[in-house]
């Protein structure tokens, strides 16, 4: 018995990908009036919100993480929410004006 992703979901997770592209550069480009700008905090969640999805769908799919253990799978999504903790964190400290030291 095989574990490999069959090409159907390989297809399927590809265009998914491709779709979230697409929804964070629009959301991006909505704002194309305050360019070099930040983002609205609707845009940039929209934005983390679709980089989390692909993310995970690259670890499940792609690096079969699903057939993994349930440690391995943890750490991996663990490490993912906590790349996007620090990216948001990153964000908003941008927004509010808070500087490091």
């Amino acid at each position: 018995m095989t574990t490999l992703p069959g090409a159907r979901r390989l297809l399927i997770a590809w265009a998914t990908l491709m779709v979230l592209t697409l929804v964070s550069m629009l959301s991006a480009r909505l704002e194309e009036a305050a360019q070099w700008q930040a983002l609205p905090l609707w845009s940039a969640g929209l934005v983390l919100l679709a980089t989390a999805f692909k993310a995970h769908r690259l670890l499940m799919v792609y690096l079969n993480l699903r057939a993994a253990g349930s440690a391995w799978r943890g750490a991996f999504v663990g490490l993912l929410a906590l790349t996007l903790a620090l990216i948001a964190g990153g964000y908003l400290a941008a927004r509010w004006g808070i500087s490091p030291g």
